[in-house]
Parts: structure tokens; sequence; C-alpha cells
């Protein structure tokens, strides 16, 4: 055993070892600090009582080996128990085969007891120990916790460890910035003694130089009072801007309100057409009822004449020659009709042609206004951006002189910082009041612009009510069209029924066919031309939707590039009022 001392991995597969060996195990167990991996399949360990108590006590000991392979070595109840017992002890064993041992039901309650303090073990096999299924279960759930908790372990001590290192790494990044700093400090300190005693030297000679110059301080405040009537003269000019974009803004809702006029003219052309149709079609039925109480007092004489018929049966032989040149007649007169009917409903299509043109006319005409408008609204809006290109090309140019004259001024004054430090508090003071009126002034003016953007939103709810109520229109028109459908169902239906009665009576009545056939004509006349009011009336309503949706897509241009107008003269005043050197 000692020259086994050294190695990782054992294996005694089926050398029947006796107790004396198994006791030797068991010290050597005791003593390795090596040992991995331990194989005893097919050595009846368990028969041997003593000697496997020996070798449980050296496993609780042992604090090194991995893997235990204890398979066909016929361990019973209590030495599962003192297996259970070791194993609450050991924390170092992971992997444990008691298959085909013969622990049963107490077997596995004692390994069931271990495995709650034993966290270490995350792998056992228990198969072939007549063990209940309960128990098997509880022993598996145990082991899952176990490797859970096993992994669980990992990742923390991999987080320990990336975070240990970054914490290093900071430590060490922390202490040469520290030194760093400290080096730049010790530097600054030489610069600052250096320069102070450059400075001291300095100051004799300066301070001749200042008498030389307080005259050329004097020129440049004369210079800074310029600069400030410049500045008071851009403040008008961008009040002037403010004037115009309240302008273009009135323009532009007058334009909107010229816009809901229209709509409003024409919603009420379109009530007074649907009042015309309810008038025509009424007049249509006053018709029909006329035209039925004729066919009432045809129907009476028909009564009266079919007594006649008796009496006329043997006059109809000596005139059916005579109807027949009469029939042929009448057929010279349907085609007349025909071409009649012809030519007025050619007439009719060059009318509704027309119209169309005209309506095409108009729709033409007033885009060509909206177009000019358009027009005109560019034009201003270059004006407007070229006045802003020139403003900020001058303001440029004047901060830059200032700028310079500013430098000189520095340059100069840093000298006399010493004697005219009471004078120069004072100006100060009264810069940082003219500073604050000017904050107070660039305040209003965002109040202001902030009033402009409500304004704007209002607009828009009051364009979005106008869309809504443009849309009910839209509905009720759709009723009413589908309701004028329903109704033109019905004088049809009725129409039809009317033309059925009085074929069914021309087949009884042949002497009455002429005057039948007049009525005939004139009830296809009648539809005909409702039909064609009606397609009429159809292509006006889809002229009508399609203007409003080509007004509505103007409003929303419009929305749009009064909108983009707004923002473009927001942000110049921003960038005017952040570029002026009142604001540094």
């Amino acid at each position: 055993m000692d020259g086994l001392r050294e190695n990782i991995l054992i294996s005694f597969q089926g050398n029947n070892l006796r107790a004396e060996g198994a006791e030797v195990l068991g010290k050597f167990l005791r003593h390795n600090s090596s040992l991995i991996s331990l194989t005893l399949e097919w050595n009846n360990l368990g028969m041997l009582d003593d000697a496997f108590s020996m070798f449980c006590d050296g496993l609780s000991f042992n604090q090194t080996l991995k893997k235990l392979d204890l398979r066909n070595n016929q361990i019973n109840h209590t030495g599962a128990e003192e297996l259970s017992m070791a194993l609450k002890h050991n924390f170092t064993l992971q992997e444990l085969d008691l298959r085909w041992n013969n622990m049963g039901l107490l077997g596995g309650r004692a390994m069931l007891s271990c495995m709650e303090t034993n966290r270490n073990l995350l792998k056992l096999e228990l198969s072939g120990n007549n063990i209940p299924s309960d128990i098997l279960k509880a022993i598996e759930q145990t082991v899952e916790h176990n490797q859970e908790r096993q992994t669980l372990k990992r990742d923390t001590v991999n987080q320990r460890q990336i975070l240990t290192k970054e914490v290093q790494s900071l430590k060490q990044e922390k202490n040469k910035q520290f030194l760093n700093l400290m080096d730049t400090i010790d530097q600054q300190k030489e610069e600052m003694n250096r320069s102070n005693r450059t400075t001291t030297l300095r100051l004799g000679k300066l301070q001749e130089a200042l008498e030389d110059r307080k005259s050329v301080v004097n020129s440049l405040k004369s210079k800074l009072q310029m600069t400030e009537a410049n500045l008071a003269l851009s403040q008008q000019k961008a009040q002037d801007l403010e004037k115009l974009l309240s302008h273009t803004k009135q323009t532009g809702t007058s334009m909107r309100e010229q816009q809901a006029k229209e709509l409003r003219k024409e919603k009420e052309e379109s009530a007074s057409r649907e009042a015309k149709l309810r008038q025509e079609l009424a007049s249509v039925h006053d018709k029909n009822l006329y035209y039925r109480s004729k066919v009432d007092e045809l129907e009476r004489r028909c009564k009266a004449q079919q007594q006649q018929l008796f009496d006329l049966k043997q006059e109809l032989t000596d005139t059916g020659a005579e109807l027949k040149i009469r029939a042929m007649q009448a057929e010279e007169l349907l085609e007349a009709e025909k071409k009649r009917f012809r030519q007025s409903r050619d007439d009719a299509v060059v009318l509704h042609q027309k119209e169309v043109d005209h309506v095409a006319r108009l729709l033409e005409d007033s885009e060509k206004a909206t177009q000019e408008r358009m027009q005109r609204l560019e034009v201003t809006k270059l004006g407007l951006e070229e006045e802003l290109n020139r403003l900020k090309v001058t303001l440029a140019n004047e901060r830059i002189h200032a700028a310079e004259e500013i430098q000189k001024v520095r340059s100069a004054t840093q000298l006399e910082e010493q004697q005219h430090s009471a004078v120069l508090q004072d100006k100060l003071r009264t810069l940082a009041q003219s500073r604050d009126q000017a904050q107070n002034q660039v305040l209003q003016q965002q109040q202001q612009t902030g009033e402009l953007q409500a304004q704007n939103s209002q607009l828009g709810l009051e364009i979005e009510c106008l869309k809504r109520r443009i849309d009910g229109f839209n509905q009720e028109l759709a009723k009413k069209e589908q309701q004028k459908l329903a109704e033109v169902t019905k004088v049809r239906i009725e129409l039809q029924e009317q033309i059925g009665h009085l074929e069914a009576e021309l087949v009884a009545q042949e002497g009455l066919k002429e005057k039948i056939s007049t009525l005939e004509r004139q009830l296809k006349v009648q539809s005909n031309s409702q039909r064609e009011m009606m397609l009429d009336k159809d292509g006006e309503i889809a002229s009508l939707v399609e203007k409003l949706r080509m007004k509505e897509a103007e409003i929303l241009r419009m929305r749009e590039e009064d909108a983009q107008r707004a923002s473009l003269l927001q942000n110049a005043i921003l960038s005017y009022i952040h570029r002026s050197p009142l604001n540094k």
C-alpha cells in the first residue's frame, strides 16, 4: 500500500478481498491525499461487517477521493447505514455507484438521511437494491439539488475571480492616476513659482505701459457702445421677423376659412340637388298614379267591350286584313320612334360631357389659384430666409470684430486689474443687469413661441374636427345613396309589375294594343330618363367626393408647410439668441 499512495486511479475489480484487505484499504483511505478514483466491484465487502466498518471510517476521514465504485458487493442495510455515517463526514466524494447490493428499505432510508446533510455528492446510483420508488425519487431529487448547488458554486467562484481581477485592475489604474496627479501637481507648483517670479518682473514694465493705453481703453469703450446699439437694431429686426410670422399665420388661417366656406357652398349645392331629385321622384310618383287611374278606366272599358265581342265575332273575319295592314303601319311607327329615342340619347350624352368639361375647368381654375398662392408664400419664405442669412453674416462679422477687440482689451486690462478693480466691479454689475434684461427678453420671446405653438396645436385640433365633420357628411351621403337605390329598386319593381299586367291584358285584348303600346313606350322613356338622371347624380357625387379629398390634401400640405416654417423660424431665433454676445 505504500507504493500506491502516489497513484490517482486504483481498480480492485473482482479480487475477492478479505477482511484484512478491507481494513488495509480503510487505513489507506484515512492517510492518502492523492487518490481520486477507486473501483471495488465484485469483492463481497458487505459480508465482512467489521472490515467494512473500518473501510467506512477511512472513507469518512478521506478528503481527496471523488469517485467510488461498490457494485455487487452484497452490502445490506447495516452496511448502508455505516456508509451513510461516513458520507455525513466526507465532503469530497462526488460519484458513488451502489448498484446490485440488496440494501432494502432501511438502507434506502439511511442513504436518504445522509443525502440531507451531504451536499457534495452529485451522482448516486442505487438500482437493483430493492429500494421503493418513493425513496429513489427523493434521493434523485436531493442529487439534482446538489448538482444545482454545485453549478451555482462554480458560477459564483468564477464571478468572484472575475470581480477580483477587475478590482485589482481598477486599483492599479487608480494608483497610476494618483501618481500622475501628484506629478502634475508638482509640475504645476514649479510652474506657478516660475510664473510668479516672471510676473513680478513684468509688473513694473506693464504699469508704465498702462498709462499709455488708457486712451485705447476709452476708444474701445466707445466701440462697445456702438456694438450695443447694433445689437439693439438686430433685436428690432428679430421683432419684425416675429411680426412677419404672425402675418403669415393669419394668412394661413384666412386661407383655411376660405376653404371651409367653399366646402359649405358645395354642401349646400349638393343639398339643393338632392331636393331637386326628390321633387322629380315625387313628380314621377304622381305620373305613376295617373297612369294607374288610366289603366283602371281601360279595364272598365274592356269589361264593356267584352260584351260587344260576342256581337263582333262575325265582323272579325272581315276586319282581319285591315288589322294586318294597321300592324304594318304600327311597326313602321315603332321604328321611327326608336330612331327618335336614339337621337335624344345621343343629345343627352353630349350634354353630360359638356357638364363634365365645365366641372373639370372649374377644378383646374381652383388648382391654378392655389398654386399661385403657394408660389407667393414660397417667394415670401425665400425673402425671409435671405434676410435671416444676411443677419447671420453681419452678426458673425460683428462677433469676430468684437472678439478681436475683447482679446486686445483683455491683454491690456490684465495689468490694470490690481489698480482699477473697483471700477471694473461696477462695470460688471451694469453688464450683469444688462445680461439679466437680455435674458428676460429671451424668456419673453420663448413664451411667445410657446403661445404660437399652442395656437398651431389648436388649429390642428380644428382641422381634425373638420375632418370628422367631413367623414360624417360622407356617411350621410352614403346613407342617402342607399335610400335612393332602395327607392329606385321599388319603382322598378312596381313598373315591372305594371308592365306584366299590361302584357297579360294585351293577350286578352287585341283591340287595345295600340293604346297599351303607347303607354309602354312612355314608361320605358321615363325609366331610361330616370336611369340617366341617377347616373348623372352618381357622377356628380363622385366628383364632389374627389373635390373634398383634394381639398383635404391641400389643407394637410398647408399645415405641413406652416409647421416647417414655424420650426425654421424657431431654430433661427434660438440660434441667434444662443450665438449673441450678451448670452455669452
